[in-house]
């Protein structure tokens, strides 16, 4: 019996170059609707992102014995006040930052007296007032409020998120089953459907926890060191610490330029070593050690994702770009078809033992 190997032909080449090519139009096309949409989708986003973090808390109500109307109600109370809560402290924070910024404007010119002088030592020539300008402290509060006041923007809708908050509450226990039958499978045998699910909210709780407690450690090392706006800070850190590495560059610089014009470079170098600590303790050993295993992205992604939620999303989409980029990572891990996708977007890909092939993995893990 002789069995023709048959090479593929140009027809099939050419179907396979035609499905790519419909493949990326869909992309594209479904892209610019959604930036088109953006008002709609924004606000959806935030609210499915709220009620994802809420959902363990209206879980561990009920199982209290609290109903489940109840519960989510009274998850709902506190959110409308850490709303309502944020939005005095960045609104308070900017007004009393704006009446001492004369007083700001003076301590940075006391500051950078002794570094010009150091300076010329070396035939390095500059005069203090190009440096103030360079370095004028009203961009401290600018820098560190854009996202908050684009949130504070986008609280306007607060009637419309709080609602669809509520509704998704409501309807989160029958989502699993719903899945299931939107694509045919009511006997519940695809199981990805529930592991993505599953992942999603615990990487969201998770992050969620080691960014409160990320931001109450910068808080209280600040107030400590006596850095003006200290509750401000610890906000900043806490909603940039959804971006990892970068947001936490970004959260640490009006802080320590804050400290360096009140107390000069020992109190500055202090809150940096803060930033430092708080990212090396929560990112690097919390974080892994409650995750179970390491979901990062690598930087590149990060910055890319950054770019591209920015571009799509506005301010909010660059705040919430990692982790809708984790939801994208963690769908397509539940994929046989897109594994290896998302191992491209790994920091560290973790060597993958066939599941057949226990005996070097057992060996291994015994030594």
């Amino acid at each position: 019996m002789v069995i023709k190997l048959m090479a593929p032909s140009p027809f099939d080449q050419a179907s396979v170059a035609t499905r790519t090519a419909v493949f990326l139009a869909s992309v594209m096309v479904i892209l610019a609707g959604i930036k088109a949409a953006s008002t709609v989708v924004v606000p959806f986003l935030l609210a499915m992102f709220i009620a994802i973090i809420c959902s363990p808390l209206v879980k561990l109500l009920t199982r209290v014995k609290i109903p489940r109307v109840l519960a989510i109600l009274l998850v709902m109370v506190v959110v409308v006040l850490l709303s309502v809560w944020m939005g005095a402290l960045v609104g308070s924070s900017v007004v009393d930052f704006r009446s001492q910024l004369p007083e700001y404007r003076a301590q940075l010119t006391g500051q950078l007296h002794p570094l010009v002088m150091f300076l010329e030592q070396f035939n390095i020539h500059l005069s203090t007032e190009q440096v103030r300008e360079q370095f004028d402290p009203g961009r401290i509060m600018s820098l560190a409020t854009d996202i908050l006041t684009s949130l504070g923007g986008l609280m306007a809708n607060t009637l419309l998120i709080v609602l669809a908050v509520v509704f998704m509450l409501l309807e989160s226990n029958g989502i699993n089953r719903k899945l299931h039958y939107a694509l045919d499978d009511p006997e519940m045998r695809l199981q990805q459907i529930d592991r993505f699910l599953e992942s999603v909210n615990r990487y969201l709780a998770i992050k969620t926890l080691v960014s409160l407690a990320t931001g109450v450690f910068c808080g209280l090392g600040l107030y400590l060191i006596g850095v003006d706006y200290y509750l401000l800070w610890g906000l900043v850190a806490f909603l940039l610490n959804y971006i990892p590495n970068i947001g936490s560059i970004i959260a640490a610089v009006p802080a320590v330029i804050l400290a360096f014009l009140q107390f000069g470079f020992g109190s500055a170098a202090a809150a940096a070593a803060i930033y430092v600590a708080a990212n090396m303790i929560m990112g690097n050993l919390v974080e892994p050690r409650l995750m179970g295993r390491t979901l990062g992205l690598s930087t590149l992604v990060v910055f890319l994702s950054l770019i591209f939620w920015g571009w799509l999303l506005g301010s909010v989409g660059m705040l919430l770009s990692v982790p809708l980029t984790m939801i994208v990572k963690i769908g397509l891990e539940s994929s046989n078809s897109g594994r290896w996708f998302a191992v491209l977007l790994e920091g560290e890909p973790q060597p993958v033992v066939p599941r057949g092939d226990t005996s070097e993995a057992s060996s291994e893990t015994s030594a």
